[in-house]
């Protein structure tokens, strides 16, 4: 029986993983599930983010389900015991250095975009995004220059092996998809993304059907607003992976609608996924949240950790025929409660 650890967090994190274990459970798959504190929350209860129990449940599940961490009251915390520590913890200790974050426009929220219809239609990609390198692994602190004023410093960095592992999984998506991969870099500033860019052209020979091209992060940005539907796959480093993937949620009409998955490897072992929105505490416990990303984050749990890909696409229907018969929570324009847009997508779960 495969084992789910269910790891709500912060914030709306529970609200949202609620509905998405509700969903996994109406499918009548014979999971099992076990829940344990992460975030905030486990600091709460055990003064640490992530404490042994929940990270060991993390290890010997096949599949960790997350909700969200995050929580203003912590700021003031030293940084390896505010809740972010958690997830950087658990991506750490899993290897989970693959982040795919797809964007697709369901027909539905075609109006929800702030971009025109005609911008976004056909929206269907997915950002590849490497996960435990890059500023936010390296080393980092505070010291005075020399002038004596503070400076705080993050060492951005890879080495060939990790460009070449987080390429491969790009590559091979772009394999399987529409064989079109942009990597994403600074490289005419930045010497940590002239070694990506470097590593990623000597990989392409491995790949003569896949048509690869090369961006500039900055004019990524700009044609995630221009021309959205023009990519397909993008691979790139962890800081423009995440900032890139939180601007092509809103192409898609909510950052509520994105999920993504953490693997290991192309497999998904024990791999971990998680809606991309944050905890949100400005409308937590009131009911207002968009499960979608959640939802859909356990489609791709089926699909890639337990290699479900009926299960994954009923699922994913489910969600589109709610949207499609009006189902809308407040980010959406609409006025469901997160559980009653659960209850939407289980009904359309047939």
């Amino acid at each position: 029986m495969p084992l789910i650890a269910v790891l709500p967090g912060d914030g709306i994190g529970p609200e949202v993983t609620r509905e998405a274990r509700r969903v996994l459970e109406a499918l009548a798959l014979g999971l099992d599930f076990e829940e344990a504190p992460v975030g905030g929350a486990a600091y709460l209860l055990t003064g640490r983010p992530l404490p042994e129990e929940t990270l060991a449940l993390a290890k010997k599940a096949d599949a960790v389900l997350f909700g969200a961490i995050g929580d203003p009251r912590f700021e003031a915390l030293e940084r390896r015991l505010r809740p972010e520590a958690a997830l950087l913890g658990i991506r750490r200790e899993l290897g989970l250095f693959a982040n795919l974050r797809p964007a697709t426009l369901f027909p539905a929220l075609a109006d929800a975009s702030p971009l025109k219809p005609e911008v976004v239609a056909g929206l269907d990609l997915v950002i590849v995004r490497e996960l435990v390198g890059d500023v936010y692994f390296g080393e980092k602190g505070r010291r005075h220059d020399a002038e004596g004023l503070r400076q705080g410093f993050d060492i951005m960095s890879y080495n060939e092996a990790e460009v070449e592992r987080i390429a491969r999984v790009g590559f091979e998506m772009a394999k399987r998809r529409k064989k079109k991969l942009c990597s994403v870099d600074k490289a005419n500033v930045l010497e940590t993304s002239q070694l990506w860019r470097d590593v990623v052209n000597e990989m392409a020979t491995e790949y003569p059907d896949v048509h690869l091209t090369h961006m500039y992060v900055d004019n990524a940005a700009m044609q995630l607003v221009r021309a959205p539907a023009a990519f397909d796959v993008i691979v790139t480093g962890n800081l423009f992976g995440d900032i890139l993937s939180d601007q092509a949620s809103m192409c898609a009409g909510s950052i509520g609608m994105l999920p993504s998955a953490s693997l290991c490897a192309w497999s998904g072992d024990n791999g971990m996924y998680e809606p991309i929105h944050g905890s949100a505490p400005d409308i937590a416990g009131q009911g207002k949240a968009n499960p979608c990303g959640a939802i859909l984050s356990a489609a791709m749990l089926l699909r890639h950790s337990l290699g479900n890909e009926e299960a994954a696409l009923k699922v994913e229907r489910a969600v589109g025929e709610a949207l499609a018969k009006g189902a809308r929570t407040a980010d959406l324009g609409g006025s469901m409660s997160t559980a009653e847009m659960g209850d939407a997508v289980l009904k359309e779960l047939v």
